[in-house]
């Protein structure tokens, strides 16, 4: 048996809903689009003040895939640390141009980075964006006031791993893991905003209990129905 709660949210408000199973229905919504973002980047090992910049000459850099790693790479020195295996670090920098149709203009973009060792800086068309200093954790950074719809942009990441001493073992350098973008209508469910546990459990049965976040990035109130089957 279907059943359902309508709910109206307001400009820039979220929801908690609990529920037993979900699923959400927003009224003239795109849906949820994930972009693999793994491919076509272009990377230099050094420090380019200029590599924000969309100007900037990346030709000479190489094409890497992610998930990427320049210190594997070497050279290996007694200089850098024992506890990370010799490896070198630095500074290494990564761009990587993509388009979004201007059909797509309204809708909220975010990039999705699952690790990045260590200290990373995210810019988008020459603005800075946010960043994570922490190499072990994901991260993900809103994009959408600077992209150009129906017109070239450009990602660049700063990756400082000067600090080789930092670790008991071997860590690693750049963008070591994947990457996405993640495009949603302004009401949408927040990122990592679902979660599932079990509250009672018995040998006859067991409680399973879904909270879930709903977020409103729109201009005005919308109206979205939770529905449990």
């Amino acid at each position: 048996m279907n059943q359902h709660n309508e709910q109206v949210l307001g400009r820039g408000g979220w929801v908690g809903m609990l529920v037993v199973c979900l699923l959400a229905t927003f009224a003239a919504a795109t849906g949820r689009d994930m972009v693999d973002m793994d491919f076509d980047w272009r990377f230099s090992r050094g420090d380019f003040p200029a590599a924000h910049d969309p100007r900037f000459d990346d030709t000479q850099w190489r094409e890497v895939q992610l998930p990427h790693d320049w210190s594997i790479e070497g050279p290996f020195g007694p200089e850098y640390a024992s506890g990370t295996g010799y490896a070198p670090g630095g500074v290494g920098w990564y761009r990587r141009k993509f388009d979004l149709a201007a059909s797509e203009a309204g809708r909220l973009v975010s990039i999705e980075f699952d690790g990045v060792y260590c200290n990373a800086q995210v810019w988008i068309n020459g603005h800075l964006v946010g960043g994570r200093p922490y190499g072990y954790s994901s991260f993900h950074l809103d994009l959408t006031p600077h992209i150009r719809w129906g017109r070239p942009n450009l990602l660049a990441v700063r990756v400082d791993h000067s600090k080789v001493a930092d670790s008991r073992w071997y860590t690693g350098s750049g963008i070591y893991r994947h990457v996405r973008l993640r495009i949603t209508d302004p009401l949408h469910i927040a990122p990592w905003g679902v979660y599932v546990t079990t509250p009672d459990i018995s040998d006859a049965k067991a409680t399973v209990r879904v909270e879930t976040m709903v977020v409103n990035a729109d201009s005005e109130s919308r109206v979205f129905t939770l529905r449990r089957r």
